[in-house]
């Protein structure tokens, strides 16, 4: 329990800056295991409390021909490497009540995604294990009706609940983010991360897969943290453009550490506005 403990201490507190961070999926262990190991050490010389992030499954690519993933068996035994390896909190995805049940043996964070959102026995299922839960809200949804996405978690016990921005539905093939959501979200009584780079996608936008537009998630980031976020949430690749799922919304990571330190001190700033 010692990386729930950690990792939900960091979120509660305004000291440290808290970073989701990882590729989109498991393409294969060593992407993972390599990411892991930059953003590991990155995050200790920084300050920065770290969470690894990756899907063993996405089960809502646009096309039935994408990547989906190596499934849950398999997926989970690079998760489970990652966190023996480096010591660090895991995050990743399920999508049935089985899969929250396996996953939790795994990972310290179990994340229900933005489509699911208000798939009550997902939720039941996933806070029932103990393990953090991360709420992305839906696409479709407005921040005030998150309210009873929170109320569904906290009515079936949960205590340790996350939820997430990641853009609202705005007409064909794109997302807004409207910062206002940040404090709404926060009046429900748990932490609230911004997830920058899905909040750049640009859902079917590349025709039989999505686009996005990554240079921007570095300033919506950053007014997130100003906004009054507890976390970033954002996902990273060697490669972008050669990544399996989601590449043109995902973070160079290379560029990470500029990224980082830009939002170390967006976070220093904001601690002192909202210590005021």
């Amino acid at each position: 329990m010692s990386g729930i403990t950690t990792i939900w201490k960091s979120l509660n507190q305004s000291s440290r800056l808290t970073l989701i961070a990882g590729p989109c999926v498991i393409e294969n262990e060593r992407l993972c295991l390599d990411v892991a190991a930059k953003l590991t050490r990155l995050c200790a010389r920084s300050g920065v409390t770290y969470v690894f992030k990756a899907s063993f499954d996405k089960a809502n690519r646009t096309s039935a021909k994408s990547f989906r993933g190596p499934g849950m068996d398999a997926g989970l035994r690079v998760l489970a490497k990652v966190r023996a390896a480096f010591g660090v909190p895991v995050l990743t995805d399920v999508h049935t009540e089985a899969q929250a049940v396996a996953a939790a043996e795994v990972v310290d964070i179990l994340q229900i995604p933005a489509f699911l959102c208000r798939q009550t026995d997902l939720i039941e299922a996933a806070v029932a294990t103990g393990k953090i839960v991360n709420l992305k809200k839906g696409q479709f949804l407005s921040p005030k009706e998150m309210g009873q996405v929170a109320e569904k978690a906290r009515s079936a016990g949960g205590q340790k609940i996350l939820l997430t921005e990641r853009g609202t539905t705005f007409g064909y093939n794109n997302l807004v983010s409207d910062m206002r959501s940040i404090p709404i979200l926060k009046e429900f009584g748990f932490p609230v991360i911004f997830d920058a780079t899905h909040s750049v996608q640009l859902p079917g936008g590349g025709g039989d897969k999505s686009s996005g537009q990554r240079e921007f998630a570095p300033v919506l980031a950053r007014c997130a943290l100003m906004a009054g976020a507890n976390g970033i949430f954002v996902e990273t690749h060697p490669r972008p453009d050669q990544a399996l799922s989601d590449g043109p919304n995902m973070i160079p990571l290379a560029d990470m550490p500029r990224f980082v330190a830009d939002l170390q001190q967006v976070h220093a700033l904001a601690r002192k506005i909202y210590a005021r």
